[in-house]
């Protein structure tokens, strides 16, 4: 298995093949099904963010092990930044006329997850899952 793995993401074919990346290492290192679907639609809220306000960027996979054994998912993008972080991050609050349960949802999805922006020059959100 590979340890780490990356998808440039560009256009809605991109999502998939990012979802079907981060399920895939994730069944790798042994995570469950629910998990596996936990993984999946936490990358296709991230992927989707960058196609939508970013244009595009990249998602990057790994396996860390250590004192703990999990997935890393890392979504880069150089758009226009987050004004705002804790505003993005409320419950109910969209930018893009969604649902506002993007990246709030992804949060409580994943077992860490942190994001860091900086105005016009792009997002950094870093998630983590650990095998239970």
């Amino acid at each position: 298995m590979d340890r780490e793995r990356s998808v440039l993401i560009k256009d809605e074919y991109d999502i998939v093949n990012a979802r079907s990346t981060g399920k895939q290492m994730a069944s790798e290192i042994g995570m469950g099904v629910v998990d596996q679907s936990r993984i999946a639609t936490a990358v296709s809220e991230l992927a989707r963010n960058i196609i939508v306000y970013a244009g595009k960027g990249v998602i990057s996979f790994q396996h860390v092990n250590g004192a703990r054994d999990g997935l890393e998912i890392m979504a880069v993008d150089s758009g226009p930044g987050i004004a705002d972080i804790e505003l993005a991050m409320s419950d109910g609050y969209s930018s893009g006329g969604g649902l506002g349960i993007g990246l709030p949802g992804t949060r409580r999805l994943m077992d860490e997850f942190t994001i860091n922006s900086e105005l016009g020059r792009g997002t950094v959100i870093t998630i983590r899952k650990w095998r239970r």
